[in-house]
């Protein structure tokens, strides 16, 4: 299992209906299989995650923050590992929105050193 505690992360791309940009930094935690970070940085003011490492390595999350627009936005997240070859972890992200607008992206988020 990816241990992700203490890890630092930045996102590389994101599908338009997406709130999160390269301004964007998560830090993480985990203790066992659960996992937690909290994000902040370009249209996000302040976010929070939680869910679980699955023996794969791979996440199975939701997330909730507040916009710039001062709005409440959340969803969930299914995150795919890619290890680099420079040791870094590279995160491929399937997610979709659980508030009003209930569309579906993908983004790619990369280990931060």
């Amino acid at each position: 299992m990816i241990n992700y505690n203490g890890k630092r992360f930045v996102s590389i791309a994101n599908t338009e209906n997406g709130e999160v940009s390269s301004k964007t930094f998560f830090d993480y935690t985990q203790e066992g299989n659960i996992l937690s970070a909290s994000y902040s940085g370009g249209e996000i003011i302040k976010g929070f995650l939680i869910g679980i490492v699955e023996e794969n390595g791979c996440l199975n999350f939701r997330y909730n923050h507040v916009n710039t627009s001062n709005e409440i936005r959340g969803g969930q997240c299914y995150s795919t590992p890619e290890l680099l070859p420079d040791g870094r972890i590279r995160l491929h992200e399937s997610w979709k929105w659980l508030d009003n607008e209930q569309t579906e992206g993908k983004s790619t988020i990369e280990e931060v050193i």
